[in-house]
């Protein structure tokens, strides 16, 4: 058999045989994801003693998981593969032509068996550096359940992109930025474990509206700054997210068969979505785990990063991870040295978004030919030129990568602003988070109006 056959023959979700699914079909798959991942998300890993990863909860959001569950792993291995792929793929170490249906095939595949790979090699990492720490003779069952896990993870993200509504690995994303979102405003379960509902004097609360009303009460003004000011940033962060998400440039079409009608094909800003923070994002949330791991494995710091109560505090993961600017002048504990680590966070979000961007247009049949191909099997031409994929093209060209090049860029850069700014989850987190709203609004308006329920019809207008 050769190693073609073995790729076309992997595992996966069958597709779908109708063309067009029905709004309620893809609604129905999408909850029965997002409530499967919930579940999966709190069965804790048998054999594991407590308390090991609750440094690396930080980097939770982004990867999709909860550590210590059964889905620990989370997207880890789906983003990895995707980003060493795309770079073999984007240099032309692997020479796959993913305008065809063949090379795209093939592109799928080896992106799966490459998966497959890093499920494997990142449970025994978690497990054998000591970042997940079994219990004596538990090891391998720990490991066992942490590759089912990301098997469950894979095939969820696939169940998700064939029958619902975008992707899986942007659902858990947004499953989780939303669960935190809610809780970082209304826990009222405090760090020490007490309800401050029930003693709101003398309880401090969590959530930053229950401290903000505490704080004025006690007239505690550093404390109601601090609330306030957070929950101002995450607001300003949403509605520059959204009014960034209207951006666009309109290709004005007419119908090549019925003459004096036209459509105008709209090219986003942001042309490659969420997809290149994404993935600059979790690079950086993989690096940090694997430096922390490490450093506790070899009981020693590299250049990678070295860490304290859980936070890097000099190498390689100091300086690309963000800090909250906002709270260090508001409590004046600001230090003239974190300008330069601002800049370096803001270069690396900046400079590999737009990298991750243009390969993700030229590996994802979103780049000027295969546009021009869609648009005139669509009827469709440029008025007052003839109909010929190769014009159609040329005048894409002047579009497509200028807005990649552009919209990486301001994309990585609206990331890393968010960081800085601090909020109630991440930045970055809240960034991705409208942005996969946006996306699931626009799929769910466009694409299925017809056939939605009356009462939502109401709701997406």
């Amino acid at each position: 058999m050769q190693f073609k056959d073995i790729l076309h023959n992997l595992p996966e979700v069958s597709s779908p045989t109708e063309k067009r699914l029905s709004f309620n079909i893809k609604l129905k798959w999408t909850l029965i994801v997002l409530a499967g991942f919930f579940i999966l998300a709190n069965i804790p890993l048998y054999g594991v003693l407590p308390g090991i990863l609750e440094r690396f909860e930080y980097l939770e959001i982004i990867l999709g998981t909860d550590f210590g569950s059964i889905i620990s792993l989370g997207i880890g291995p789906i983003v990895m593969a995707s980003i060493i792929l795309q770079l073999l793929v984007g240099s032309k170490i692997l020479d796959i032509d993913t305008s065809s249906e063949e090379g795209k095939k093939y592109f799928q595949g080896l992106q799966k068996l490459m998966v497959f790979f890093f499920i494997i090699f990142e449970a025994l990492v978690y497990v054998l550096m000591r970042g997940l720490e079994a219990v004596p003779n538990y090891a391998g069952i720990v490991i066992v359940q942490l590759v089912l896990g990301g098997l469950a993870i894979v095939f969820m993200d696939e169940l998700v992109s064939k029958w619902g509504f975008g992707s899986g690995v942007s659902l858990f994303i947004l499953a989780g930025v939303g669960w935190r979102l809610f809780t970082g405003l209304f826990q009222f379960i405090s760090p020490q474990g007490g309800n401050c509902l029930f003693d709101f004097s003398n309880t401090a609360c969590s959530g930053k509206i229950l401290v903000l009303i505490q704080s004025l009460i006690n007239q505690n003004l550093t404390e109601a700054y601090s609330s306030f000011s957070i929950i101002l940033a995450t607001i300003l962060i949403f509605f520059v997210v959204v009014w960034a998400q209207s951006l666009k440039v309109e290709v004005p079409l007419s119908f090549d068969r019925l003459r004096g009608y036209g459509i105008r094909w709209p090219l986003a800003f942001f042309y490659t979505g969420v997809i290149p923070v994404i993935l600059v994002a979790a690079l950086a949330a993989n690096l940090q785990l694997f430096a922390g791991l490490i450093e506790s494995w070899l009981g020693k710091a590299t250049f990678l990063g070295t860490f304290s109560q859980g936070q890097p505090v000099a190498g390689l993961a100091f300086w690309i991870s963000p800090f909250d600017l906002r709270e260090m002048l508001i409590r004046g504990s600001f230090q003239t040295f974190l300008i330069l680590k601002a800049i370096t966070h803001l270069l690396f979000y900046i400079v590999l978004s737009t990298v991750f961007a243009v390969f993700w247009v030229k590996t994802s049949g979103m780049d000027a030919s295969s546009q021009a191909k869609n648009i005139i099997s669509s009827g469709l031409q440029i008025p007052g030129f003839r109909k010929d994929e190769r014009i159609l093209e040329s005048v894409l060209s002047r579009y497509i990568l200028p807005l990649t090049i552009m919209g990486g860029a301001a994309i990585g850069l609206l990331a890393a602003t968010a960081d800085l700014l601090g909020a109630l989850t991440s930045g970055t987190a809240i960034l991705l988070a409208v942005m996969i709203m946006y996306q699931f609004y626009q799929s769910i308006s466009q694409q299925h109006a017809v056939d939605m329920h009356p009462a939502l019809k109401k709701v997406i207008g």
